[in-house]
């Protein structure tokens, strides 16, 4: 079954704009705390301290593109950097206190770099080395200095614990759903495959085993082991999530017709409107929906007439599959238990994944017709798809 190309998670594009932000305040910050410094000290001074800054610098740039290209895994090919940078920090703030406001962007990256305990020591090692700088500044003398870095050093940790927390638990979640979404979508595929089959496969072995040995019970037999056959092929397909019979290529009404014909060999799909090409999702939902209607047919609807309609709009494909059975109260149907009854389910949820709409018209004794309108692309952009009409 296709499946859409993979897109950044929203998460990780606001991840990138947060160490874009990051990145940008450093530059800014040391640029400004460098015109500071020199504008402060003699020409001797600012020598050596404005080498050690331009060392900051290309550590800092360095770890972050390593960071950036090799996240997670290469994470040991820029850790050697980090440590390095938070060294040399360490020796400017020490030495240079103006240049303690870059303490915030160096903190956040070393917490981007580590993990664990590493990710504490680093980031106190930045809080205690800007703590010791500016305390240096007041002359030993004011205390404020000296426990103010530690105090914003100690927030920003527990802070960015919090959403590091918030962050594990959203992901946690979102895989609890991928995970529900996929089984969901499992079942649905066994449903209208395996068990309908396996169904009017039990229907044709009992109808063979009350007319025993007559010519018709050969038939029934003949008949049940090719539907066995085909739900052999669609299990491994599934298996292997491989696309249905016919759903990749070929006209779409020899499809369903194919497909609903492994349950009433009878009926016939006529088709309405100009056929166009369809995307593949849409042709699967439309061949599966005829399976497990036409299969309820077989099961309960004593039929002796049935018929599948495929109607192209302008904007929309449409499905009818009607049939002058005993009908049923839609109204009645008992929830989805271990006997059966997810077929009407299934239908829906596969018509309203895909933004369209699932309709059931039955009255007991009047038959049955379950409609489905599913839209299609806008006129213009379905000539670039390859799916036969």
């Amino acid at each position: 079954m296709p499946t859409a190309p993979p897109q950044p998670a929203q998460g990780s594009r606001i991840d990138g704009r947060i160490d874009a932000v990051v990145h940008l305040g450093f530059a800014v910050l040391m640029v400004a705390s460098a015109v500071r410094y020199v504008m402060r000290h003699s020409p001797a001074d600012n020598l050596w301290t404005v080498a050690l800054a331009a060392a900051v610098c290309a550590l800092y740039a360095m770890t972050a593109v390593l960071a950036h290209r090799w996240p997670g895994r290469g994470r040991r090919l820029w850790m050697p950097w980090m440590v390095a940078l938070v060294a040399a920090w360490a020796a400017l703030v020490i030495v240079a206190p103006s240049f303690a406001w870059c303490s915030f962007a160096i903190f956040f990256l070393a917490r981007t770099v580590f993990r664990g305990w590493a990710g504490y020591v680093a980031g106190g090692a930045t809080a205690a080395a800007t703590a010791v700088g500016l305390f240096r500044m007041s002359d030993w003398t004011d205390v404020a200095m000296l426990l103010g870095p530690l105090a914003a050093g100690a927030l920003l940790t527990l802070i960015y614990d919090k959403i590091e927390r918030d962050q594990e638990r959203l992901a946690a979640s979102e895989r609890e759903a991928g995970i529900a979404a996929e089984r969901e979508r499992v079942s649905r595929e066994i449903h209208d495959t395996v068990t309908q089959g396996l169904a009017s496969s039990l229907l044709l072995l009992e109808a063979a085993q009350r007319s025993w040995p007559a010519e018709a019970a050969h038939d029934d037999v003949r008949r049940a082991a090719d539907l066995l056959r085909r739900n052999l092929a669609d299990t491994r397909s599934l298996v292997h999530e491989l696309s249905a019979p016919g759903l990749e290529s070929g006209p779409l009404p020899e499809a369903l017709e194919h497909a609903a014909r492994q349950y009433v060999d009878s009926i016939r799909v006529q088709v309405t409107g100009d056929a166009r090409p369809l995307p593949s999702e849409v042709r699967h939902a439309l061949l599966r929906v005829t399976q497990s209607a036409v299969a309820n047919i077989k099961l309960h609807a004593r039929a002796d007439h049935a018929s599948v309609t495929l109607g192209y709009l302008p904007d929309a494909v449409t499905l009818d599959v009607f049939d002058d059975g005993r009908g049923f109260d839609p109204g009645a149907v008992p929830p989805p238990s271990e006997t059966g009854g997810y077929g009407l389910r299934a239908m829906q949820q596969r018509v309203e994944q895909l933004g369209g709409e699932l309709s059931v018209e039955s009255t007991p004794g009047e038959g049955t017709i379950i409609a489905a309108q599913l839209p299609l692309p806008a006129a213009g952009t379905e000539t670039a798809l390859k799916e036969a009409p």
